[in-house]
C-alpha cells in the first residue's frame, strides 16, 4: 500500500514536468469551455420561445370567461384549452333570448385573441424579436471575456499560468450550475456573462502555458493544433448533445453532465499543476500596448476575429431562420451545426501540421476566402440537408485560420518582442471574443432589420476582402537585435524559432567589443 502511494506521488512529480500531460489538461479545459459555449445554441432560442408562450397560455387560462345566462339550465359553456375558445351548447327546443346568445359569442371573441404556439411558427413576430434577445445573450459571454482579457494576460506574467487556469475551472463550474437551474432570461444572461470570466482565464493561461513549454516553432504548431482540437471537439459535441438532451431529458441535464466533467478536470489540475503556488516569469514581458501597435500582430488578430465572426453570426440566427423557413424540430437546430464542427476538428488537426510546411500565411489566406464563399451559400439551403456543404466549408476554413494564426502569434513575439506569451495570447483571445461579441449582437439586429440572407452576404464579403492582408505575414521582419542573431546563424525565418535564451547565449554589439578589448 505504501509502495503504491509512493509510486503515485512519484508519477505526479514526474508528470508536472511532462509537456504531454500539460497539453492534455489544456485540451480538456478548452473542450469543456467550448462545450458550454455551444451547448446552449439549440436550447436558448427554443427555451425562451416556450417560456414566453407558456406565460401567455397561463394568463389566458387564468382569465377564462364565465358565461352568465338566465337560462343556465338550458345552455352550457365549454372552454377548450386546445385553441383557447369558448363554445356554448344547448337544446334548440328551449327558448333562449337573443341577448344571452349574443353575450356568449362576444366572450368567445375576447378569449380567442392569442393563438397557441405552433410547431412551425412562420412569420411569428415573437420569433423575429427573439433574434435580438438571443444575440445579446450569446454576445454577453464574449463581451465580458473581451473586457477581462487585458487583465489576465499581464497577470499570468506575474503569477504564472497555473492559478489563472484553475480559477477558470472554478468560475466555469459555477456558471454551468447556474445554467442548469436558471428559469428566466436575466439569470441565463448572468450565467453566460460569468462564463466569459472563466473562459478568459482558461484560454489565455492555457495557450500561454503551451507556448512556454513548446519552444520549437514546429512542435508548438503541432501542440496548438491538438489543443485547438479540444476546442473543436467542444464545438462539435455541444450543439447536438444539447439539443438531444433538451428534447428527450430536459433543459438541466446537459449542464449537469458538463458540471460533473468540469469537477474531474479540476481534480487533475489540482494534483498535477499545484495551482496554489505562484510561478512568475523569469523575464519581463513586452507591454500589452506595445504589442497592440505591432501591425503584424494586428493582422493575425484580425484574421482570427473576422473568421470566427462568421460562425458567431450563424449560431444565434440560423436556428431562428430554420424555425421560420424549414419548420425544423428542436433536435435539428443543434444537428445542423454538426458538419461545421466535424470539419473544424479535421481542419485544426490537419493544418496544425500542414500549415508549417505550406506557409501559415497562405493557409490563413485560403481559409478566409473559403469562409466567405461558404457563408454566402448558406441562405440558398431549402432544408437541413442543404446546410451540410456550406456549414462544412465554414468549419473547415475556420480550422485553417485558427491553426495557422495561433502559432504565428507566439512566433511574432519570439521574432519581434520578448518571449513571454501571456499578453500576446490575451490579444489572440480578445480577437476571438470580438468576433463572438460583435457577431451575435450585431447579427441579431441585422437579421431582424434586413433579413438572414443579407446578414450572411455582409459577413461573407467582409471575410473575402480581408483575406489578402494575410500576405503580409509571409515573412515578417525581425527587430534589430533579433535580426542580428538570425544573420549570425544564417537561418531562414519561417523554419526556426528563437527564444530569449538564444539572445543571452550569443552576445552582440557592445558586449562583443568589451570582450575583444580584454
Amino acid at each position: 500500500m505504501a509502495w503504491g502511494e509512493f509510486s503515485l506521488l512519484r508519477w505526479l512529480r514526474e508528470s508536472r514536468q511532462s509537456r504531454r500531460l500539460i497539453l492534455l489538461i489544456v485540451f480538456i479545459a478548452l473542450l469543456l469551455d467550448n462545450m458550454l459555449l455551444t451547448v446552449v445554441v439549440p436550447i436558448i432560442p427554443s427555451y425562451l420561445y416556450s417560456i414566453k408562450h407558456e406565460k401567455n397560455a397561463t394568463e389566458i387560462q387564468t382569465t377564462k370567461p364565465n358565461v352568465v345566462s338566465t337560462t343556465m339550465d338550458n345552455f352550457q359553456s365549454i372552454f377548450s384549452y386546445y385553441d383557447n375558445s369558448t363554445m356554448v351548447t344547448g337544446n334548440e327546443s328551449d327558448k333562449t333570448g337573443p341577448r344571452e346568445l349574443h353575450h356568449a359569442q362576444t366572450e368567445q371573441m375576447i378569449v380567442n385573441v392569442t393563438p397557441s404556439p405552433s410547431d412551425c411558427p412562420k412569420e411569428d413576430k415573437d420569433l423575429l424579436n427573439e433574434n435580438v434577445q438571443v444575440g445579446l445573450l450569446f454576445a454577453s459571454k464574449a463581451t465580458v471575456q473581451l473586457i477581462t482579457n487585458p487583465f489576465i494576460g499581464p497577470l499570468t506574467n506575474r503569477i504564472g499560468y497555473q492559478i489563472p487556469l484553475f480559477a477558470g475551472f472554478c468560475i466555469m463550474f459555477v456558471s454551468t450550475i447556474m445554467f442548469a437551474f436558471s428559469g428566466s432570461y436575466t439569470l441565463l444572461f448572468i450565467a453566460r456573462s460569468l462564463q466569459g470570466v472563466g473562459s478568459s482565464c482558461s484560454s489565455v493561461a492555457g495557450m500561454g502555458m503551451l507556448a512556454s513549454v513548446y519552444t520549437d516553432d514546429e512542435e508548438r504548431g503541432n501542440a496548438m493544433g491538438i489543443a485547438l482540437g479540444g476546442l473543436a471537439m467542444g464545438v462539435l459535441v455541444g450543439p447536438p448533445f444539447g439539443s438531444i438532451m433538451y428534447e428527450f431529458v430536459g433543459k438541466s441535464s446537459p449542464f449537469l453532465v458538463l458540471a460533473a466533467l468540469a469537477l474531474l478536470d479540476g481534480a487533475v489540475q489540482l494534483f498535477v499543476l499545484q495551482p496554489s503556488r505562484a510561478q512568475a516569469e523569469s523575464q519581463k514581458g513586452t507591454p500589452l500596448l506595445t504589442l497592440l501597435k505591432d501591425p503584424y500582430i494586428i493582422i493575425a488578430a484580425g484574421s482570427i476575429c473576422f473568421a470566427n465572426m462568421a460562425i458567431a453570426m450563424l449560431e444565434p440566427a440560423l436556428p431562428i431562420w430554420m424555425m421560420e423557413t424549414m419548420c425544423s424540430k428542436k433536435w435539428q437546430l443543434g444537428v445542423a451545426f454538426i458538419p461545421a464542427s466535424i470539419s473544424y476538428l479535421i481542419g485544426t488537426n490537419l493544418f496544425g501540421i500542414l500549415a508549417h510546411k505550406m506557409g501559415r500565411w497562405l493557409c490563413a489566406l485560403l481559409g478566409m476566402l473559403i469562409v466567405g464563399i461558404s457563408i454566402l451559400c448558406v441562405p440558398f439551403a431549402k432544408n437541413i440537408y442543404g446546410l451540410i456543404a456550406p456549414n462544412f466549408g465554414v468549419g473547415f476554413a475556420i480550422g485553417m485560420v485558427d491553426s495557422s494564426m495561433m502559432p504565428i502569434m507566439g512566433y511574432l513575439v519570439d521574432l519581434r518582442h520578448v518571449s513571454v506569451y501571456g499578453s500576446v495570447y490575451a490579444i489572440a483571445d480578445v480577437a476571438f471574443c470580438m468576433g463572438f461579441a460583435i457577431g451575435p449582437s450585431a447579427g441579431g439586429a441585422i437579421a431582424k432589420a434586413i433579413g438572414f440572407p443579407w446578414l450572411m452576404t455582409i459577413i461573407g464579403i467582409v471575410d473575402i476582402l480581408f483575406a489578402p492582408l494575410c500576405f503580409f505575414l509571409r515573412s515578417p521582419p525581425a527587430k534589430e537585435e533579433k535580426m542580428a542573431i538570425l544573420m549570425d546563424h544564417n537561418c531562414p525565418v519561417k523554419t526556426k524559432m528563437y527564444t530569449q535564451n538564444n539572445i543571452q547565449s550569443y552576445p552582440i554589439g557592445d558586449e562583443e567589443e568589451y570582450e575583444s578589448d580584454e
